[in-house]
């Protein structure tokens, strides 16, 4: 192949994250030549409506595969949490690309500091419902747009929610007033990641990409995708999975958000089927929040 075509959404930090699948394969390939399709989602078009009410997970993903499928583009590529746990069956994650720092951050006032009834905005049922474990008194607003135009939305005396691996792509992490620990903001399953996908029938360009493919991070985002597997596509319940080195970090709480919450930390050493223990515990925490 002398030129590989890679579809992305339009955003800053979709086509930054393009243009680095891009430049990692010249590096390997310097015969290469790289083209970009951009293609507009339907997360993108509907910028005023919550994610949670369009299809949540997925609605930046359907459009930028169908680019592959249909022959317009030879790559897709997606921030690896807003992919579906069933992968599609005519498409394969031929790369995960080295994880950035997964964890969530506060633009404005640290937690600690947000004074009793302040205003957080998030567009994220997931960040809503851990927020309000810790925080109970917050109140929240929906938070939508790209990732500067975000950063102009921080309410008065309060803050915004953003995942800090987007902030770092865009070189804007001297907005961050906080970094949340995993320990008490579970990342969504594959937050930090960026995922690209190719035709399940295009051996070639699957070992191309074996040059992008980090081996580390698919082993973690793939048994956080089990948890997500096993819940079911129909899930729209908060949740977050974290693996990092042997330890899977767990979240789920019941779909109001307000009411039952399960986080847990499982210990992967020594376990001779990772997939199992994976699947136990989203079953654990979906009969835990029930």
């Amino acid at each position: 192949m002398n030129t590989i075509r890679i579809a992305t959404r339009g955003s800053d930090q979709a086509r930054t994250q393009a243009e680095a699948v891009g430049d990692a394969l010249r590096s390997a390939w310097s015969d290469l030549a790289i083209e970009y399709v951009i293609v507009s989602t339907t997360g993108d078009q509907k910028q005023d409506v919550p994610l949670h009410q369009i299809g949540g997970q997925g609605v930046f993903v359907k459009e930028v595969q169908n680019a592959v499928l249909d022959g317009r583009a030879d790559l897709a590529v997606h921030s690896a949490k807003d992919l579906p746990a069933a992968t599609h069956p005519e498409l394969a994650i031929c790369a995960f690309v080295r994880r950035r720092d997964p964890r969530d951050a506060l633009i404005g006032v640290a937690l600690n500091a947000l004074e009793q009834g302040a205003t957080v905005a998030t567009g994220s049922i997931r960040r809503k419902a851990q927020l309000r474990r810790l925080r109970p008194d917050l109140q929240f607003v929906e938070l939508r747009g790209n990732i500067r135009s975000r950063l102009g939305k921080v309410p008065a005396g309060g803050s915004i929610v953003m995942a800090l691996a987007a902030l770092e792509i865009l070189g804007e992490t001297n907005a961050v007033a906080e970094v949340l620990d995993i320990s008490a903001m579970v990342p969504m399953v594959g937050q930090g990641c960026v995922a690209v996908e190719c035709s399940a029938h295009n051996s070639q360009l699957m070992e191309l990409m074996a040059a992008v493919d980090h081996a580390q991070t698919r082993r973690d985002v793939s048994l956080e995708r089990i948890f997500l597997d096993e819940l079911g596509a129909g899930c729209s319940m908060p949740i977050g999975a974290h693996v990092i080195e042997n330890d899977l970090h767990v979240f789920m709480a019941s779909e109001n958000g307000n009411e039952r919450y399960f986080q847990k930390v499982f210990d992967l050493t020594g376990v001779a089927d990772e997939e199992q223990l994976v699947r136990a515990a989203a079953r654990e925490a979906r009969t835990a929040v029930a």
